[in-house]
């Protein structure tokens, strides 16, 4: 029995500490956001540009940003960008939205992902 515990408590550690890594750290979100400001604001109220404002994105339906003229493929996606979405989007837009209109071609590093997300999920 105290073996299994044992492995039980090292089996939690190894989980909260994945889950607390996969958290993303938003101040280095923040940096890796100036990637993504030639085309994107994030400040409430804030114009879009040659993309949306991403105020508040975490949780909005894709398509959504009040004033933005999206692609016809966001629109009618069904998406709503929760962490994973983001997460699948800010790796490979063209290859999760085939069509969709962003040329930035994705963040290759998850834990660049991790950040802008945790940077993101402030602005609500």
């Amino acid at each position: 029995m105290p073996a299994t515990r044992s492995f039980l408590v090292l089996l939690l550690a190894q989980f909260l500490l994945l889950g607390a890594a996969a958290a993303g750290d938003a101040a280095n979100g923040e940096k890796v956001f100036a990637k993504c400001r030639a085309c994107h604001s994030v400040e409430p109220g804030g114009r879009n540009q040659q993309g949306p404002n991403l105020h508040g994105v975490v949780g909005r339906p894709a398509g959504k940003a009040a004033g933005f003229n999206y692609s016809k493929v966001l629109l009618q996606s069904g998406v709503v960008w929760t962490e994973d979405k983001l997460d699948a989007y800010l790796a490979d837009p063209k290859g999760m939205l085939p069509g969709n209109r962003m040329l930035f071609i994705g963040l290759k590093q998850a834990k660049e992902r991790s950040d802008v997300i945790a940077y993101l999920k402030q602005t609500k």
